[in-house]
């Protein structure tokens, strides 16, 4: 029995083409001639030929295995007229047992598991676990039989025309209620046990029951043994077209993911959502198929996804880290095959789909990480070309407009001076002063101003500010808190322009806050940075504003309200810090500003004020 399951799990390809055939004819041809029988001629050698043909074109209608066996014991029960047809087969992993029987209302009864061993290793043929049974089924299959013995024919086929006259080992009756397998039924007299090859393999035993003695010939058991050659190379042919399917089905799959990356501009989502769809034909039972990914917490499902009964699952791995899962299944209960309902291939499969979309996701995000380092450096360069540009202007404005504030203030001092005169040279005073200031940023943005560094509390110089903050709160009606507590590390930093930092933010928050709102002000510290956060409960902003706010010159206000310089300078002085800037925002939400600013050492604090 041990040669039948290794037979059965052989991965080496059965050879099922017309030179087999012609072999086993030739073989058949070529025995030795038994003692004569009357002959049934109500049976010619071209009907079991039909028969065959028939079994043929079943094997090729791609049906499931169950009703293909159920057909096939339905011609041969129809055909030859017996009483009860079984057969046991193996294939691969799996035992597939069925039986039907005439005086049953032609019921037919399928089993399918994986190979049952018995104590000493051998498989089991029955249900009835007779050992002698399953020996005897072992030689009958595997082709080693004694040759003298009068119920063998030439090729080791059992043949009896009642067997109630004979007491061979393991063939004793059972009751028919009993479980699938080989076995003999109560009332049966004649039965013929025929080897199932494909090829050179043996694959199972076809079993013939008849209730009538001597109700098969020598001439009808060599022409069954024919018939059961057919069904071995049509078993074989299944197994391939099934394997070769699957392939098809694999390839079509990956092909249609290979297709969807391959258009331009596509992003992840939409690769993601494309193979999901793809997954269901590539499965047994399309019909009841439903596919679900998972990358990072998004999903990604085919069209009326529901949880299925049974599904099978593949990690998505990059980079050594699990990012998501691909899951196929089934919302329906199925018979069990390789792996529950699903089939080996489709554990192929869905493991390659997993690689395939791992290998995208890395793509697409070595795509966007290269997007993004190309947009820094556009970034980086422009804002080097407007720094150089804004500290040229700002040397060469600085001359001229000195001259007119320092004329214009001179004027001032003229008594002779009419009313509307006076205003207007306080016009141009007050111009000048307001151009001074955004000369003096540019500067600082271009950083030709040298920065005074000492070491500063945060959350002290939060509070110095405190009542100027306080008061252009209360004027726009915004409620204003502060959470500073004051053992802050120090930090090396330029006061005056931390001060300007804070001024900005705060003026922008209350420029958000038309109607009034919530500024809260936040100092805090971790083993290597201090944090200064401004938070508003303003009008917020979209993701597209957001990723320009630092660009020099941008702004969303009017011409007349900002130069677009403010949140330039803020991110200036933060980088001439060493530090880092990052915002949150939402719209009708507000924005939050989380400033990291590198944090002195105590050793590093004292040696800089021993110094």
């Amino acid at each position: 029995m041990s040669d039948i399951c290794n037979e059965g799990n052989a991965s080496a390809p059965v050879d099922t083409s017309l030179a087999s055939l012609l072999y086993y004819e030739i073989r058949m041809d070529n025995r030795k001639p038994r003692a004569k029988t009357d002959p049934d001629v109500s049976k010619q050698p071209t009907d079991f030929r039909d028969l065959s043909n028939r079994i043929l074109e079943q094997a090729d209608s791609g049906i499931p295995r169950a009703l293909f066996l159920k057909k096939v014991s339905q011609m041969v029960i129809q055909f030859s007229g017996c009483d009860v047809v079984r057969m046991v087969l193996f294939k691969r992993n799996r035992r597939y047992r069925c039986e039907l029987n005439r005086h049953m209302n032609q019921s037919f009864r399928f089993e399918e598991t994986s190979p049952v061993s018995d104590q000493s290793g051998e498989c089991t043929w029955s249900s009835s676990n007779d050992s002698a049974l399953d020996q005897l089924c072992s030689d009958i299959a595997s082709g080693r039989f004694d040759s003298s013995l009068s119920w063998y024919t030439e090729n080791g086929s059992l043949w009896l025309g009642d067997i109630t006259d004979q007491t061979i080992p393991g063939l004793q009756p059972m009751d028919s209620g009993e479980g699938l397998g080989i076995g003999v039924s109560k009332g049966s007299h004649s039965l013929a046990l025929i080897a199932v090859e494909a090829g050179l393999q043996h694959i199972g035993l076809l079993e013939l029951e008849s209730i009538t003695p001597d109700f098969f010939t020598e001439q009808q058991i060599e022409s069954y043994e024919f018939v059961a050659q057919t069904l071995g190379i049509a078993l074989a042919h299944r197994r391939l077209q099934e394997a070769l399917r699957e392939r098809v089905k694999e390839l079509t799959c990956l092909y249609g993911i290979a297709k969807a990356v391959a258009q331009p501009g596509i992003s992840l989502d939409e690769v993601l959502q494309k193979t999901v769809e793809l997954l269901p034909p590539g499965w047994l039972y399309p019909d009841i198929c439903c596919a679900r990914i998972v990358l990072d917490k998004r999903v990604y499902t085919t069209s009326g996804y529901r949880k299925p009964a049974h599904s099978m699952r593949a990690d998505i791995t990059v980079d050594g880290n699990k990012r998501g899962s691909i899951e196929v299944g089934y919302v329906w209960e199925k018979p069990q095959l390789d792996e529950g309902p699903f089939l080996n291939e489709e554990r192929h499969l869905i493991n390659a789909i997993a690689r395939e979309v791992s290998n995208i996701v890395e793509q697409k995000q070595a795509e966007e990480e290269k997007v993004m380092l190309q947009e820094q450096l556009r970034h980086a360069d422009r804002l080097v070309t407007i720094g150089q540009l804004g500290a040229g202007l700002a040397h060469e404005l600085n001359e001229p407009l000195a001259n007119i504030l320092g004329f214009a203030q001179l004027a001032t001092k003229d008594q002779g001076l009419r009313g509307q005169t006076k205003q207007d040279i306080e016009k141009i005073i007050s111009a000048s002063l307001h151009a001074r200031e955004v000369i003096k940023k540019l500067l600082v943005f271009a950083r030709e101003t040298s920065p005074e560094r000492t070491y500063i509390n945060l959350s002290a110089m939060v509070k110095d500010s405190l009542y100027l903050l306080q008061s252009r709160c209360s004027k726009a009606g915004i409620k204003l808190s502060c959470n500073t507590p004051a053992d802050l590390p120090e930090i090396m930093a330029d006061r005056s322009q931390l001060l300007q930092v804070l001024t900005n933010l705060v003026v922008n928050a209350i420029q958000a806050m038309p109607r009034g709102g919530h500024l809260t002000i936040t100092t805090a510290h971790n083993d290597t940075h201090v944090l200064l956060i401004v938070e508003d409960t303003g009008t917020g902003m979209s993701d597209e504003v957001r990723e320009m706010i630092f660009d020099p010159f941008f702004t969303t206000k009017d011409v007349d309200q900002g130069t677009g310089l403010g949140l330039s300078v803020v991110h200036g002085i933060v980088s001439s810090h060493n530090g880092t800037i990052e915002v949150e925002s939402e719209i009708d939400r507000g924005t939050k500003f989380v400033i990291r600013l590198p944090a002195e050492t105590t050793t590093n604090s004292k040696e800089g004020k021993d110094d």
